[in-house]
């Protein structure tokens, strides 16, 4: 071990940070930094290779604070360390904990607070977003293995262990044998109610074991068992799960070990007294200096292991890390659009008539080989979601030179670890699966679009199209929900050329994950007129102009577009004017500009919407015209039936616009 201040010395530099900036914000969780302060020390101190000065080095340790809720544990440690080279938090930082536009909000963010390697708070994600990244360590080693080789470590609760997210997390990590993934639990064993005994008694232990991990059980306050512990885990050839028995609150006279040192500001006189307890006799907020200068010393340990990685980065073949180099910046290779719009010239002259499922897996087959950083998956629906190509290999346990994952089915640890394999850098990635199942994977698909990272979904069998599996898997409100949420962009496609622009739009999105929202049935070519420009990145815009002044705008998207062509033949054979607006994405036409999306909405008396789902969000752009669409749940049978039996028809929506008329 390192020499210098006594490990206790330090591991209290990091309590009392804590305990202070909870006390001063009257708010927070003091419970786990105080617990886990032995733990975060020697692994800070003695194992974690990272570069303090330089927080952004591509081959750091990444460490996950997945229990969020102890986010003063993660700011302490920036601090000590000067995570940022002077850049990262500051004392005055830790004072203004939980205050409005402060560095050290309530729960960690990322992008947010330089350090922070992912958003944490909603628990179970931190452990299921770690994943990703131990994924993306082994498949950019498989392409770069001189200069990717780190490895991931988790802190986590036993809230984390408790969300059924999790399960899923530690399945797919021993299955794919993610020995870099080293997870150390803070088995302290209480929860907000009381003891966890009082609603859990699984053996965590035997638990991981199970799913293929090595797993242990340990004291979390001898450094010396927590050093040999790690030391064996960087040493194993599966993951890792480390259990250290903690005391939560270590050091409050009267709330350590209860609920009570949970998620409460200690007071004054408990503070006082843990001062007392652990010799710790400092005013508020003060490190002495020899304390903090080992700490910064620690912080500054990799500095050797970064300007050697540097030096091999530099002795790559100049293709090689140039190559590597955009990766990790996110940058899009430069022929990526011409490659595209040579595939859409090839569309117009000769479009099929397809399931957008398929139009999709068509336009991978022209977008992976021209972009390497693509991954794409499914969660156990290959064959039905269409996002396996010829350039997209599987990876394998052992075998990570490929670009497709299996997940099982796993929906919710898909999202999430899709979430750690773009914050981790070198990859976009992809999941797929039915879109009704967006519903177990919402808490990731959220954390995306909060974290600003690029992750482009493909969910296929969008509506009632999808005929005979009935109201349990046809989506009605989900599209609605999703389009709900901030920065998350929902594309839906009505052939094979909005589909393939769907995905360069979606691509183009640095800061914003997307879902591609597909079809099971077939619909027909729309786009016959070869157009250069992306008219899908607008979100919306006329496809069939009426012939003179229309009367009637119909606005429509995905597989309905098809529908509301035909309903303008119906009107023009009522003498009745009427316009085309595809909408592909709501989400990017309300980004455009004001006159851009009055010039689309148009001046036409009546507005009407068509989409086989819910009413809810078409009122922004039709206002309260008629809308054609499900009002309910739907139903078992044959596609073509179903929209018949809902009304959603060329001929319902003819109808309803000369009744507004």
């Amino acid at each position: 071990m390192a020499t210098g201040p006594s490990h206790d010395l330090m591991a209290n530099a990091i309590r009392f940070l804590a305990a202070d900036a909870v006390e001063k914000a009257k708010s927070g969780h003091p419970g786990l930094p105080m617990g886990a302060a032995d733990v975060a020390t020697v692994l800070f101190r003695d194992v974690l290779k990272y570069d303090a000065s330089d927080p952004r080095w591509p081959d750091r340790d990444r460490f996950v604070l997945s229990a969020g809720h102890g986010s003063m544990l993660l700011y302490a440690l920036l601090y000590l360390t000067d995570e940022g080279g002077g850049k990262g938090l500051t004392i005055d930082d830790l004072k203004a904990f939980r205050q409005v536009g402060s560095k050290t909000p309530g729960h960690p963010e990322y992008g947010h607070t330089v350090g922070v390697e992912t958003t944490t708070g909603p628990l179970g994600q931190g452990i299921a977003t770690a994943v990703g990244m131990a994924i993306a360590e082994r498949m950019l080693a498989a392409r770069f293995p001189s200069v990717v080789d780190h490895r991931t470590y988790v802190l986590a609760s036993d809230g984390d262990l408790m969300e059924g997210v999790s399960q899923e997390a530690i399945g797919i990590a021993g299955h794919l044998r993610l020995s870099k993934l080293i997870v150390l639990y803070d088995d302290n064993g209480i929860s907000i109610d009381g003891k966890t005994s009082i609603a859990d008694n699984v053996d965590q232990v035997a638990r991981f074991e199970s799913a293929g991990w090595n797993a242990s059980r340990i004291d979390g306050h001898d450094p010396e068992a927590i050093l040999a512990a790690l030391r064996a885990a960087q040493n194993a050839d599966r993951p890792t799960m480390i259990a250290c028995r903690t005391t939560i609150g270590f050091g409050l006279p009267t709330r350590a070990g209860t609920n009570k040192a949970h998620g409460e500001a200690p007071g004054a006189a408990e503070i006082a007294g843990a001062r007392k307890t652990l010799d710790w006799p400092y005013e508020p907020f003060v490190v002495p200096d020899d304390i903090l200068a080992a700490w910064r010393r620690a912080g500054g340990r990799g500095k050797p292991e970064n300007e050697a990685w540097r030096a091999r980065l530099a002795g790559l073949d100049p293709g090689a890390r140039a190559e590597f180099e955009r990766r990790v910046r996110g940058e899009l290779p430069k022929d990526l659009d011409s490659v595209i719009d040579a595939y859409k010239r090839k569309l117009a002259a000769d479009a099929p008539e397809i399931a957008t499922r398929k139009a999709g897996e068509a336009a991978l087959n022209v977008i992976a080989p021209a972009l390497p950083e693509l991954v794409t998956s499914s969660a156990d629906l290959t064959g039905s979601n269409n996002t396996k190509v010829a350039a997209t290999p599987e990876i394998t346990p052992g075998n990570f030179s490929g670009r497709y994952i299996h997940w099982g089915i796993r929906e919710h640890g898909m999202a999430a670890a899709c979430n750690g394999m773009a914050l981790h850098g070198g990859f976009i990635p992809s999941g797929a699966s039915f879109l009704v199942f967006t519903d177990y994977c919402r808490p990731s698909l959220r954390l995306a679009a909060l974290m600003k990272i690029r992750v482009v979904h493909v969910f296929t069998h969008d509506s009632i199209g999808l005929g005979e599996d009935g109201p349990t898997h046809q989506p009605v409100e989900h599209l609605a929900s999703l389009r709900a949420v901030p920065n998350l962009y929902v594309w839906r496609p009505a052939d094979s050329v909005e589909t393939v622009e769907c995905w360069q739009a979606a691509l183009e999105k640095p800061h914003s994950p997307s879902i591609l929202a597909l079809t099971r049935q077939n619909l027909p070519a729309l786009r016959r007129t070869p157009v250069v420009e992306n008219l899908c990145a607008k979100g919306a815009y006329e496809l069939s102009p009426a012939e003179g002044q229309a009367a009637v705008s119909i606005f429509a998207s995905g597989s309905e577009v098809s529908l509301a062509v035909a309903a303008q033949e119906l009107l023009k054979e009522r003498g009745i004017a009427a316009r085309v607006v595809s909408v592909p994405s709501m989400d990017a036409f309300f980004d455009q500009p004001e006159d851009y999306r009055r010039a689309v909405v148009g001046s036409a008396k009546v507005k009407v919407g068509v989409e086989a789902a819910v009413r809810w969000g078409w009122d922004a752009i039709i206002g309260d015209g008629p809308f054609i669409g499900m009002t309910g749940f739907g139903e078992s049978g044959p596609y073509k039936a179903l929209y018949e039996f809902f009304h959603i028809t060329p001929q319902a929506v003819a109808d309803a616009a000369v009744a507004r008329l």
